[in-house]
């Protein structure tokens, strides 16, 4: 029999219930039992859900309050030093790892975050040293084994792996020059020895082993460290697993084929074309071979018969006892379940499929491909043969304007009109800023408030109209208050933004969106995908007016603030028809005529945000020139289109840009911002690497962290900086935008950097 598996499952609850309860326990409205009662209450329910669906291998030990690499390093014993001997609780030292904490005389800065592989997802990064000491200080994965148990169900431990943990971490600030955390293996195998041991004592039949980066190049160097940690694994684990996803396994196949391991997942969503090579390479092994056939990453129903088409070409070789269908990858990176989705109509709704509903494509195709005759087996199949034919349909309907005009894309039209030297000068006589000019990144808190007027429009018990002068008294506010403070380069501060991406969405044509579509970006904060159905396009101006007025309120100079078209694409769920490079194109085109409309309505600079610019870069190395090919020009094509009097400005954030920095250089923004603080201002040897011609703004502080940094942190970044970077083309500003924080703290944060900029225009005159 072929058994269905999914490889983890949203940990965020069907209504949000993590968010709320974390969020309230952060706010002492909750107590820390309290906390444990609705994460086990979102446990029990996923589980229930999972075993409803008929799912045969069931995940536990996935989920997280926070980050589950966080929980693996607070399970290690691989917490900094920094947030020990404050009189903290195990849990409140965990929250601060993760958000920084400045309260009751503790004053600790967030631990660094970096994006998780290609996705939106983003962890936080574990540090290593030479004094490292493991140890293990609880046992997740055998406490969820057991938590499920207890009511009935029967699941499979799911932990990171022991490569991939160290491989993904970093080397503390007390290490040694040249330190490398994969060299701590010798001492990490025994706690995965302790850890997989109690597991196999308790019952647990197999555990699946997380080691994505096996579809990275770098795992190439590992091949002796995969054999010795396994080999000494295995004898006293339960059956292992080892999980590979997001890509292809490529040349690292060689040797984990060999591994001696129960059995090997693969994606097959992302890298359909390995199937052959891996079959081949296991057959005359033991392994049994789980098939990522269902994603794990997009929200399109499957397409039955190429799922099956798949899973027949192993078991044909292999057999039915040794495949097992699954998700391609977690699906943490999709919403819970369709059934809130009320608005949608009844034929996108036929296009989707969300969590649950991707559980339950698995259990039928498992059950198809085993030969079941259940009546109920052959119609979801014929139901979904019929479904995928209607899409097909859809699909093939296009707008003849909007294909047509991309492809009258010209080479001139990703150029500026004179170089930046040149642009610099016309923009400082018009701009006016003075020597290490400050500025945000764009959105300023979102209120109750604001978030209670969104939702009585959405409800109709607020008129348009009503609503609009509500936004205007919130622009007003926030111009009054950059004004007061002293900000150089002003903005708007985006109150009538639900999100950056989905606001656009809903502003353009093509995209259709959810009610409860929610993904977990980080921690508690969370985001809904807008989904991109159809042909984008502009029909009508989408942050003119609101820029215009804000502009009208101040002789300071306003930012327009856009978000680029990479991000969008990736920040969405996107089309699966059409390739992405079309997809962006037409969103760069959109964006395009918005920044010439702010142009003309008086708006001297312009940001154009692309965040996921290294998120969305391919992870092996040969493909990146392919996607770097239409995503450099595409975001080109959203901002060449203007004079040189305007200032463009892009944004880039929590990623590793060491590898593609002459690909930001290329981009040719007039200023770039990028987060710097959390990192521990690493980017500065980027910086000092390659060199920077175009003005520049490392973030100066975190805030994605409700801590305030003092003004005396501010300025020691600044002459970090300026010990590197040009003084005539240093920006000052935070490492990203100031949604997520309240008021407060984002006065103190802002007052402090702005007295900073003042010290080093007088230090540095």
């Amino acid at each position: 029999m072929v058994l269905s598996s999914v490889l983890g499952f949203p940990r965020i609850g069907a209504n949000r219930e993590v968010k709320k309860a974390v969020e309230a326990y952060w706010a002492g409205k909750l107590s820390a039992d309290e906390l444990t009662k609705a994460a086990a209450d979102v446990k029990k329910a996923s589980w229930t859900s999972l075993k409803e669906r008929s799912v045969n291998l069931i995940p536990s030990g996935d989920f997280t309050l926070y980050d589950h690499v966080l929980d693996h390093s607070a399970a290690f014993n691989v917490i900094p030093k920094r947030y020990l001997g404050k009189g903290l609780s195990p849990l409140d030292v965990y929250f601060a790892m993760g958000r920084g904490r400045q309260a009751d005389g503790v004053d600790v800065p967030a631990s660094e975050m970096k994006k998780w592989f290609d996705s939106n997802y983003h962890f936080v990064v574990p540090e290593f040293s030479e004094e490292t000491e493991f140890k293990l200080n609880f046992n997740k994965a055998l406490e969820e084994y057991r938590e499920a148990k207890d009511l009935g169900i029967e699941t499979r431990p799911v932990v990171l792996g022991p490569i991939t943990f160290l491989a993904l971490g970093k080397a503390a600030k007390e290490a040694r020059p040249g330190f490398q955390p994969i060299s701590l293996l010798n001492n990490l195998i025994p706690i995965y020895k302790q850890l997989l041991s109690a597991l196999k004592e308790a019952g647990a039949e197999s555990v699946q082993i997380d080691e994505p980066v096996l579809v990275l190049d770098s795992a190439s160097l590992y091949e002796k460290q995969f054999a010795q940690a396994y080999s000494e694994l295995a004898p006293v684990s339960p059956k292992l697993v080892v999980a590979t996803y997001y890509g292809r396994l490529d040349s690292n196949l060689s040797y984990v084929a060999k591994l001696p391991v129960a059995g090997l997942h693969i994606d097959l969503d992302r890298a359909p074309a390995q199937l052959d090579e891996v079959v081949a390479a296991v057959k005359p092994t033991n392994l049994v071979l789980s098939l990522g056939v269902v994603s794990g990453r997009n929200i399109w129903k499957t397409d039955f018969q190429a799922a099956i088409k798949l899973g027949q070409k192993a078991i044909d070789v292999l057999g039915q006892d040794r495949v097992i269908i699954a998700s391609s990858s977690s699906l943490l990176h999709t919403p819970v379940s369709l059934a809130a989705e009320t608005k949608l109509t009844a034929e996108q709704k036929d296009w989707f499929a969300f969590a649950l509903e991707k559980a339950s494509e698995i259990s039928v195709i498992a059950a198809a491909l085993s030969g079941s005759q259940d009546a109920k087996v052959t119609e979801a199949v014929e139901a979904n043969k019929v479904s995928i034919a209607k899409r097909r349909e859809f699909e093939r309907n296009s707008d003849a304007t909007v294909r047509n005009r991309v492809a009258a894309i010209t080479p001139d039209m990703l150029e500026r009109k004179s170089p930046f030297a040149v642009r610099k000068e016309i923009q400082q006589k018009q701009l006016n800023l003075p020597k290490f000019p400050t500025t945000t990144i764009g959105s300023f808190p979102q209120t109750k408030e604001i978030r209670q007027a969104r939702a009585k429009l959405n409800k109709g018990e607020l008129s348009a109209a009503e609503y609009e002068k509500f936004i205007e008294k919130e622009i007003e506010n926030v111009v009054r208050f950059q004004e007061r403070i002293g900000l150089d380069l002003l903005v708007h501060g985006e109150p009538e933004r639900n999100d950056m991406v989905q606001y656009f969405g809903e502003q353009l044509e093509g995209f259709v969106f959810t009610q409860n579509g929610w993904v977990q970006s980080y921690g508690s904060r969370y985001v809904r995908p807008p989904i991109i159905v159809s042909d984008v396009s502009r029909p009508k101006p989408i942050s003119v007016r609101w820029s215009s007025y804000a502009q009208s309120l101040t002789s300071k100079p306003m930012k327009g603030m856009l978000t680029g078209p990479v991000t969008i694409l990736n920040w969405s769920f996107p089309r699966a028809d059409v390739s992405r490079e079309l997809q962006c194109k037409q969103l760069a085109l959109a964006l395009r005529d918005e920044v010439i409309d702010l142009e003309k309505a008086g708006i001297k600079a312009v940001q154009v945000d692309e965040p996921a610019l290294r998120e969305g870069l391919p992870l092996r190395k040969a493909d990146w020139d392919a996607y770097l090919s239409w995503a450099l020009p595409s975001f080109k094509l959203a901002t060449a289109g203007v004079t040189d009097a305007l200032q463009t400005h892009s944004h880039f954030c929590y990623s590793d840009f060491d590898d593609i920095f002459p690909s930001i250089q290329a981009l040719d923004a007039d200023v770039i911002s990028i987060e710097a603080s959390k990192s521990d201002m690493k980017l500065l040897n980027t910086f000092k690497h390659y060199g920077y011609s175009n003005q520049i703004g490392p973030g100066v502080y975190d805030i994605h962290s409700p801590r305030v940094p003092s003004e005396e942190e501010i300025k020691e970044r600044l002459a970090a900086m300026l010990a590197i970077l040009p003084g005539d083309l240093l920006f000052v500003n935070p490492d990203c935008g100031l949604k997520t924080r309240g008021w407060a703290e984002t006065e103190a944060s802002l007052v402090n950097l702005v007295n900073a900029a003042r010290w080093a225009r007088q230090t540095y005159a």
